[in-house]
């Protein structure tokens, strides 16, 4: 049946590898079912929403200066200079980025990563593929995330249980984000594989281009 998905006529050209992706992607439901969504629902209930919007913050303002990098090469000066003010005012005014001043004094978040960055300049996304833990990419997202992990400020951390404690809490974080929209996707009546995929290579294509996606042909940022 998965290879009749990948084959039949309405088989989508992005995910060649659709059979693999579907297996994958049990797997991280699994995964998710059995360890992340537990400890997300935990963390969630027992955790002041106050404490829990701080934590996000102080993620969210990490991103901003591996953004800012990747606003710098992408050519859009107005992004990168909006995360280099957001990365330097929550650091020291917002306590190490738990509280968003920026956005506050009305400063935009641009988020951009290596991925990204590499679509914007011409290189094509490659097959949809869905990694063991990680979830939704591309070819391009996946190779490019070497690159990201330089950018990553907690992997930069030196105190090993530091670093790990941070890696840790940041995956909880991203996963408590979800929960009401993993619950409405759960409860929704539809092949929830397609639409995560869809909807993953949408909003991607939509970053790279901010909306305007341009012809085929053209393979430059504007």
């Amino acid at each position: 049946m998965l290879t009749g998905c990948a084959t039949g006529p309405d088989r989508n050209p992005q995910d060649p590898l659709e059979p693999l992706n579907r297996q994958v992607s049990k797997f991280n439901e699994a995964v998710d079912s059995a360890v992340l969504k537990p400890v997300a629902t935990a963390y969630q209930d027992v955790t002041p929403a106050m404490v829990r919007t701080g934590v996000s913050n102080f993620f969210s303002n990490l991103r901003d200066f591996w953004s800012f990098f990747n606003n710098v090469v992408q050519l859009r000066p107005g992004y990168a200079v909006d995360n280099l003010a957001r990365f330097g005012i929550n650091s020291t005014i917002g306590l190490a980025g738990v509280m968003d001043v920026a956005s506050d004094l009305n400063i935009e978040r641009h988020r951009a990563d290596f991925g990204q960055t590499l679509g914007r300049w011409g290189v094509p996304a490659g097959p949809y593929v869905v990694l063991p833990l990680l979830g939704p990419s591309t070819l391009r997202d996946t190779m490019a995330m070497t690159i990201d992990t330089h950018g990553d400020l907690v992997l930069k951390t030196d105190d090993v249980a530091v670093r790990n404690t941070l890696y840790a809490l940041r995956i909880v974080d991203v996963r408590s984000n979800l929960l009401r929209a993993s619950k409405v996707l759960d409860e929704a009546s539809l092949d929830k594989y397609s639409f995560t995929r869809d909807v993953f290579l949408q909003l991607r294509r939509s970053s790279i281009y901010d909306g305007d996606e341009p012809d085929a042909d053209e393979s430059k940022p504007k």
